[in-house]
Parts: C-alpha cells; structure tokens; sequence
C-alpha cells in the first residue's frame, strides 16, 4: 500500500471520488428522466386548465385527477408559417421550447414588441370540442418579454375566437409582489370576458395605468398592476403578437373561415 501522505495518493483518491460521484449523479438523471419528463407533462396539463377555467388556482388535484380532465383538450400541432393544423404531425414527446433552439425546427421572428426572437415552425394549440365536434375553447402558449425575464404562459379563447376565458403564466422571473402579480388569481380573473380584437379583428388588448372598467363596457383594456408598467406593457404586446399575423392570427383566420362555412352548409 503506498504512503497515504504522496500528493499521488491523494490526487488519485480525489479523482476516484470524482468518477464514483458522477456515475452516481449520471445514474440518478437517467433513472429519474422518465419521472421528470411526466411531472413536466402533468404542470403542462395542469396551466392549460387554469387558462380555460377547468380548474381552480386553490384546487388540489391528483396527476390522475388532472390527467382526467385534460382528456377533454385535443392537443394539435400548428403550422405557424400557414396558418394550418399539420395532423401529419407526432406531438408524441415534441418539446416547443426545445424545437426553438434548432434552426432546423424554427425560424426568426420579425422584430416585435414582445421581443420574440424565433418561432418554431409548429406551436402546439389545445382544442376543446363539444359533443357534436364543434370547437368550444382554445387554448394557446404564449411568450414574451417581461422586465427581467421572459414570461411563459397560456391564452385561453371561446368558440368565437374572440372572447378570452382565461389566461395563466407559469414560468417568469419578474419582481415578486410587483411584476410577479402576473401569478395573482385576482389580476389574472380581469381577463375573463374580455375581447380579444377590435371590430376590424385586430390584436386590441391593452394594458393600462389604473383600473379598466368592467368587461361589458370595457372590452380591451387591462388593469395595470401597481409599481410593474413595464411587466404589463410586456404581457399586452406578447398577447397581442401571438394573435396576430405572426403569431396564431392566421390559425385563427383558418378556423373562424372553416366555422363559417360550415354553418352556411
């Protein structure tokens, strides 16, 4: 056995330690992906029905619970560039932010307000249809710039494609008590019912200083949340971006022509 005091001895026991701790840590990440990748699945499922109004901010569900009612929403994959569902398209495993960083699956962005610098070439959108197929709700991802940080979140429109039944953001890193009044369930009922577009179909909502008025008499506009003009002025431009041209506005275009026809035939 060789002097436990040579500096080999101790860089080779350091190193050993090294290379145990890693598999170790490597070990763990593989085993735990799959469980990960379900929680991440299950959060996903989870803001998509705070956004349209399925479940509450205070209500505790189970994953199985939460699994259960997402199995009203049809997930479809978007062709951002032509405004069509692509059923041709495996949504099995398909991470959108991922597909961001690969300029194989995405695109840049025109310059835009919201400060979004590139689009993947299909978003996935969530549709919720009654029993006789027709649309109900839709639900939208979203993102854009806040003050500090990008805001991640969903947009939940009714069957007109106009009127908004919710939204949620569940990943930011804006000022807690400040910007971060985003998460609150309060700021976040003020959308319920508000409209979307203008009577042109233009992106109309807007974030203002103060208190909006009620939805019925003050269709477009936000309250401004106190102390966060700027994590406001970034949620009504990344809300306004993906409905328009750019964003799902096309999308929308498509469904609301295909709703029409079919209500002429």
């Amino acid at each position: 056995m060789p002097p436990l005091d040579r500096n080999s001895y101790t860089v080779g026991f350091a190193a050993a330690i090294c290379v145990i701790c890693a598999v170790l840590v490597a070990g763990a990440a593989v085993s735990l992906a799959e469980r990960q990748a379900a929680n991440e699945e299950i959060d996903r499922q989870r803001n998509v029905l705070l956004a349209a109004g399925e479940m509450r901010p205070d209500e505790v569900l189970s994953a199985e619970e939460i699994a259960e009612r997402f199995r009203a929403f049809q997930p479809v994959a978007v062709d951002l560039r032509t405004g069509q569902e692509d059923p041709s398209f495996d949504l099995t495993g398909y991470d959108q932010q991922a597909a961001l960083a690969n300029p194989q699956t995405s695109y840049a962005a025109p310059p835009n307000g919201a400060q979004v610098t590139r689009l993947p070439n299909r978003a996935v959108a969530y549709k919720k249809l009654d029993a006789d197929g027709r649309l109900e709700m839709l639900v939208l991802p979203i993102e854009g710039k806040g003050l500090w940080s990008t805001m991640y979140g969903f947009l939940a429109l009714d069957a007109d494609l106009r009127t908004i039944r919710g939204i949620t953001f569940y990943q930011h890193g804006e000022t807690p008590g400040l910007g971060g009044e985003i998460d609150n369930p309060r700021w976040k009922a003020v959308w319920e019912n508000r409209l979307a577009f203008d009577e042109s179909g233009e992106p109309a909502i807007e974030v203002i200083r103060g208190r909006a008025g009620p939805a019925d008499r003050d269709p477009h506009r936000i309250d401004g949340i106190s102390g966060a003009t700027i994590t406001g002025r970034g949620v009504e431009r990344t809300v306004n971006f993906w409905l328009g041209e750019h964003g799902f506005g096309p999308y929308l275009a498509q469904l609301k022509e295909a709703a029409n026809g079919g209500a002429e035939g």
